[in-house]
């Protein structure tokens, strides 16, 4: 392995940086996700619950892998190297962040692809011709098509390449100064108009006005749960955007607006979902029942639904966008600072890998949906498994163990100089990162092994 190089570039703005950061936090899960569990569990109550979950748990692993970036200089792996040494196991911790990231790429891009695909049918008119049940079964015949799956997901990782291999000032953090505003546009434009809606009130009760008595075990697993997952925790993203960041960054205040921002998409993604289904009288679905098959059939029954509706999938697929294009910087930074490779020839590579690799995923909704890999599970299913149980929350574990106790005992090493300034936020972010967040985050690991089923 050969040294990296010195000269790493770094973000042009602290405000490019956020957006950036807020992208890789904003993904599909904010959109269909978060919505479902809130109704699940009864919305005002479980939200409350999220928003500690949040603050108590996803913030101080959050900065802790920013810390862990920007004092290594380095990617996810040379990140440990830089501060542990190369004969040190905590690179291991980075090894499994970017297979992690790799492994998420390659399914994450099969669901993606599907956002492409309603937002070209938004646009021709798809979603407005034939009974509701024709609409409906529009979902249906889009997985059903191994062709149409597999080039939308190729679609979507062109795309995703074609920003990752402008580098961070002229890719990631150009093509994000574009997006998230778009996203938080067309976000605010269909909020308003739900709130309009005969369901906006309702729905607005339904998230703010908590009912404590709707609370079980299963709510506050799920809120740990979905707080860790919906802050790219645990896949090396923060650590990598961390790495570009100048010394001088102040981490807590970042981490707050790259949480506050992740948070108000997701609630404002909820109230809309919520007025839009409430309105027409109906349960709440989840996943892409919900997003695919059930609010397409809301948005004919809508004044101007066509609009609303493009305007829905395109948020869909600017939040995907902003997922991938982190996940897929974590690989290629691994390879550029670790073997300088050239970033065009990593990121091609690396966009083909993960496209092949989802190949078998795409094919679980149909020609090989009887094929499986775990017991049980289709291949998509056990990639799922894999990643989002298991090696997203170890990840997530064990940087909460290496700056809550071995850093401490190091603090020459893990350049923490700059973080003891902060007095009583440092002493409460590292009580948190040593006790309560390992904790927290060991339970996740327990609970989506069935460990309290």
């Amino acid at each position: 392995m050969q040294a990296p190089s010195t000269l790493r570039s770094g973000w042009a703005s602290r405000f490019g940086f956020v957006l950036a950061a807020a992208g890789s936090a904003v993904g599909l899960g904010n959109i269909w996700k978060f919505p479902y569990i809130a109704g699940i569990h009864g919305g005002g109550a479980f939200v409350l619950v999220y928003l500690a979950c949040i603050l108590l748990l996803g913030l101080p692993i959050m900065v802790a892998e920013l810390l862990i970036g920007r004092c290594g200089q380095r990617d996810a792996v040379g990140s440990f190297v830089a501060l542990e040494g190369p004969s040190s196991p905590w690179r291991l911790v980075g090894w499994v962040s970017v297979l992690a990231a790799f492994l998420l790429l390659s399914f994450y891009s099969v669901v993606a692809g599907w956002s492409f695909d309603y937002v070209f049918k938004a646009v021709t008119g798809a979603l407005h011709q034939g009974s509701p049940q024709q609409v409906c079964d529009l979902f249906g015949q889009l997985t059903a098509s191994p062709g149409r799956v597999l080039f939308w997901q190729a679609l979507f990782i062109m795309a995703t390449v074609g920003i990752v291999v402008g580098g961070i000032r002229g890719g990631i953090e150009r093509w994000s100064k574009v997006l998230m505003p778009g996203l938080f546009a067309l976000l605010v434009l269909l909020f308003l108009h739900a709130m309009l809606s005969p369901g906006g009130s309702q729905a607005l009760r339904f998230m703010f006005l908590p009912d404590f008595s709707l609370l079980t075990s299963q709510s506050l697993l799920d809120a740990l749960g979905h707080a860790f997952f919906t802050l790219s925790l645990g896949a090396g993203v923060m650590i990598t955007y961390g790495s570009y960041l100048d010394s001088g960054a102040d981490l807590f205040g970042l981490s707050f607006r790259i949480a506050l921002l992740d948070t108000l998409v997701a609630m404002l993604a909820s109230l809309t979902i919520f007025s839009v289904v409430f309105s027409a009288g109906m349960p709440l679905g989840g996943g892409p029942g919900l997003v695919f098959e059930t609010l397409p059939i809301l948005f004919m029954q809508l004044p101007f639904g066509k609009l609303w509706a493009l305007v829905f999938f395109l948020l869909l697929a600017f939040a995907a966008l902003t997922s991938a294009i982190s996940m897929l910087e974590v690989v290629v930074a691994y390879l550029v600072d670790e073997y300088r490779w050239r970033r065009s020839r990593a990121t091609g590579l690396v966009g083909t890998a993960a496209f092949v690799l989802g190949i078998p995923c795409a094919l679980s909704f149909n020609i090989w949906s009887d094929v499986t890999l775990l017991p049980g599970r289709t291949v998509f299913q056990s990639f799922d498994l894999l990643v989002s149980s298991y090696m997203l929350p170890l990840g997530g574990l064990l940087v909460a163990v290496y700056a809550g106790w071995v850093w401490v005992e190091a603090p020459q090493r893990g350049g923490l100089g700059n973080m003891r300034k902060a007095g009583h936020l440092f002493t409460v972010w590292h009580f948190l990162v040593r006790y309560l967040a390992p904790a927290a985050v060991l339970l996740v690991i327990l609970h989506e092994a069935g460990l309290f089923s």
